[in-house]
């Protein structure tokens, strides 16, 4: 049997770094979407997508894989924000076994709303804190590991 393998103490720096950050960046922003915006960091960016589609709808099926949950909490995430008057649940019109979300106008407003501070955050605590090459770099190298982890998933 081979030896398990071990990280390098260099590997295992930027390992812990990166894992801290996985943490603390998403509460943070989490932590700025509620205070302002009473809105949670999901909640945020499946309106977002929602916002980002032709007619402001799509599948919750392609939704959930889109906002990177699982398709029950999805489904009872709808159901919070559709008794707020941010989304609406119809039949797909083209295949009535789907069920597509669509962000309503006071949804579509309501994040028009959040998005300014939650934008402001993401500079702040993100952006404005790497260099243009360092951004370019990190982007590389989150579309590295992605593609990987695709092909293994």
């Amino acid at each position: 049997m081979s030896e398990p393998r071990q990280l390098s103490a260099d590997q295992l720096a930027a390992w812990r770094g990166f894992m801290k950050l996985l943490q603390r960046l998403p509460a943070a922003l989490e932590s700025q979407l509620q205070q302002d915006s009473k809105l949670s960091f999901i909640e945020y960016h499946v309106l977002a997508h929602l916002s980002d589609q032709p007619g402001r709808r799509l599948r919750i099926s392609e939704l959930a894989v889109l906002a990177n949950t699982e398709l029950s909490r999805l489904s009872h995430m709808i159901g919070r924000l559709e008794k707020r008057g941010f989304v609406c649940r119809e039949p797909d019109p083209h295949n009535g076994r789907y069920t597509q979300a669509i962000l309503t106008e006071a949804g579509f407003a309501y994040l028009a709303d959040a998005a300014p501070g939650h934008v402001s955050q993401v500079l702040d605590l993100f952006i404005n804190v790497l260099a243009p090459d360092e951004l370019r770099t990190l982007h590389r190298i989150s579309d590295k590991v992605l593609a990987r982890i695709e092909r293994s998933g």
